[in-house]
Formats: structure tokens, sequence, C-alpha cells
């Protein structure tokens, strides 16, 4: 299965779901794409098998990804600060991929109602564990 994780400014969600997947041991191909090149050089860092910079890559990436993991505002137009283009909401939006979007309330003027406010770390262990249970069907196949 192919996992694509998308992150920008910094790069340090992507990069700590990354190093968690690795850790895991979850049978997934790791593909990150940063809409920066210091958010992809951060992925990559953690342990990706490969990565790729801007919104081409986010593009072409959505096209086969099994599932797409990143931030809420991955989602949103002009999220993170502007690095989320109106197609790169669309393509992660219109791929058939399963998302796996991390809910974060940050300064960018979204606001996610009813979640729980949990630190950044226990995301990433929640976000592990749904991906393990994505994983879990296909290995049953095997």
């Amino acid at each position: 299965m192919k996992l694509v994780i998308i992150d920008g400014q910094n790069g340090r969600m992507g990069a700590l779901l990354t190093e968690r997947v690795k850790a895991a041991g979850l049978p997934l191909e790791t593909l990150v794409v940063g809409t920066n090149a210091i958010a992809t050089a951060a992925m990559m860092k953690a342990g990706a098998d490969r990565g790729a910079t801007g919104e081409n890559p986010v593009l072409v990436a959505c096209r086969d990804a099994d599932i797409i993991a990143g931030p809420i505002g991955i989602l949103m137009a002009d999220a993170l600060m502007g690095e989320i283009t109106p197609a790169i909401a669309v393509a992660i939006g219109q791929s058939r991929a399963q998302k796996v979007l991390l809910p974060v309330n940050s300064h960018c003027g979204k606001i996610v109602v009813g979640v729980r406010e949990l630190t950044l770390s226990r995301i990433m262990d929640e976000a592990v564990e749904v991906l393990r249970e994505l994983c879990a069907p296909q290995a049953t196949t095997l």
C-alpha cells in the first residue's frame, strides 16, 4: 500500500508521522511531499522511502495513493499560511485514497469543533493506530 504524507511549513508533523509509521513497521511504501523544500527535507530525514516538493508532485502522488495523511488543512485552499493551493486541496479531496487527517487547530483561522486538545505526540499515536487498522485487511488477504 502507498502512503502519501503531505506537509508544509517546517514539516514537523509530517516528519513525526513518517518516523512513527516507520517505527511501527507498517507495510506501507511511504512517499512524502512537502509544499516546500524544508518540509520535504524534514520528512526525508525522518525515514521516508521517497520524497518530492511542490504542487505538481502532490497532484501526481494523489492519483495512485492508497492513503493520504497530513494536517487537516491540506484539504483547504490557502491553509498552512498559503502553502496549500486550490489545486492541491482539490487533488487531495478528489483522490480515491483514504484520508487520515491530523486535527490540528492552528493559527491559520481554522478551528475543528468537537476535537479534543491532544499533544502532537498523542495525535501521532492515534494516527499510527488508524494506519495499522487500514493495513490490516491487506495483511489478512496475503
